[in-house]
């Protein structure tokens, strides 16, 4: 049962609620590592992901209950720094406790991290990075052990904007002995949740929302209690799903605040939006054509993880049009599985050009990485007949349940 069987044509119409965010859940539960006790996290969501970042936690003797949405995190048991292959190896994201257990335990054992095959996405700059901080670093071919006896902060100019980077130099630097600056910091809102979620705890963090970021190192943080904000990105694909089906849905508790670049493409190609308190009106198909094209960027820009889900409503639009992907370089993956579903698009090194066609149809199909996954099972929903996704593992790392979701919003769609 690793697949999604859709029977396409449905009109989405009616209200879901949006799950926490996985891209900030990921980093706040690796930051309670920095703190001597028991942390509860709110709305965490319930996905693969979080399964994996919580055996990651429990493998190094931390404590984890959980009570649907309610994480709690006991760290006072903390005795282990080597990180088991098994679960290291499927998830990227353990990247990220490498500078939360170098600030707690003083040295890190971990193979190389694995995770969606959408970019190179080499961790050299961590690496980099740490040693400047002053930690020893001896690589083999299937990982490497990191040790440091005194954290020590520094001026961190790194030659790109990286997210991963950004979040592992916050989670060294906020116990280290001094100040830290990093910049060009990533400016996401997942970024913006770790710092508030550290700030509660006791952490000294300018800049939050800038590229630049000042962290004063303190000696020890407190226990909290932390409420993890909706997932933007999940968000925009329940939205690219109402897009594309031409519905009405009500995203409740829609992060409208951090999603003003996917909303203006949006509303560019014919979809009505409605910012409301406590979430997003969307009414009305994709109908246009984006005149300027579609340009991935780091946030405040599009964000490359609904790259895949717009290049389906640009197909289903009726115009042509064209994406330049500028994050990962292996981002265009699901284009072949768009063709064999009627799609007709080419792609030319970093830019993928969409042109019209008479509609989608049904067919089967290979998910390939998470969000690419998420987008074939929408354009299955516009779709004419019967269309299998396969490879349902991946969509499973960041949607709590995608197929009731989106059956409560009128699909009909069924595990396979």
């Amino acid at each position: 049962m690793d697949a999604i069987r859709i029977y396409g044509g449905n009109c989405l119409k009616g209200q879901t609620k949006i799950q926490g965010s996985k891209n900030a859940s990921l980093p706040v539960l690796a930051a309670t590592l920095l703190i001597n006790g028991t942390c509860e996290i709110e709305n965490c969501p319930y996905i693969s992901d979080v399964f994996h970042m919580l055996r990651l936690l429990e493998s190094l003797g931390c404590k984890v209950t959980r009570e649907e949405n309610l994480v709690r995190v006991d760290t006072s048991q903390l005795s282990e720094c080597d990180m088991p292959a098994d679960s290291v190896g499927v998830m990227r994201s353990s990247i990220m406790l490498l500078g939360a257990l170098l600030a707690r335990m003083g040295s890190v054992s971990m193979e190389y991290p694995g995770g969606c095959v959408i970019g190179k996405r080499p961790i050299d700059l961590h690496l980099r990075a740490l040693r400047r901080m002053g930690v020893e670093i001896v690589e083999n071919e299937e990982g490497f052990c990191a040790q440091a006896a005194n954290l020590r902060g520094v001026s961190h100019e790194l030659p790109f904007v990286s997210v991963g980077v950004t979040e592992n130099l916050i989670l060294a630097a906020v116990l280290a002995q001094g100040r830290t600056v990093i910049h060009p910091a990533a400016r996401e809102p997942e970024i913006q949740i770790l710092c508030e979620f550290l700030q509660s705890a006791g952490a000294g963090i300018t800049g939050i929302g800038t590229d630049r970021l000042v962290i004063e190192g303190v000696q020890r943080l407190h226990p909290v209690r932390f409420h993890v904000p909706a997932d933007r990105i999940v968000a925009g694909t329940y939205l690219t799903a109402c897009m594309c089906t031409g519905g009405r849905v009500f995203l409740q508790d829609a992060p409208c605040q951090h999603m003003q670049s996917v909303l203006a493409c949006a509303e560019s190609m014919g979809t009505r939006i409605v910012c409301e308190k406590d979430g997003i009106l969307v009414s009305g198909r994709a109908c246009k054509c984006l005149d300027n094209g579609l340009v991935t960027a780091c946030y405040p820009g599009f964000p490359t993880d609904l790259q895949s889900l717009f290049m389906v409503a640009m197909a289903l639009s009726g115009h042509s049009g064209w994406i330049e992907e500028t994050v990962f370089e292996n981002r265009f993956r699901i284009v072949p599985e768009l063709c064999r579903m009627g799609a007709d698009i080419t792609v030319q090194g970093a830019r993928a050009y969409v042109h019209p066609t008479g509609g989608l149809h049904g067919a089967i199909v290979e998910a390939k990485e998470l969000r690419g996954g998420a987008a074939l099972v929408v354009a299955a929903l516009a779709a004419k007949g019967t269309s299998i996704v396969t490879n349902r593992h991946y969509i499973d790392r960041g949607y709590e349940d995608i197929t009731l979701n989106l059956r409560e919003l009128g699909a009909d769609i069924e595990l396979a």
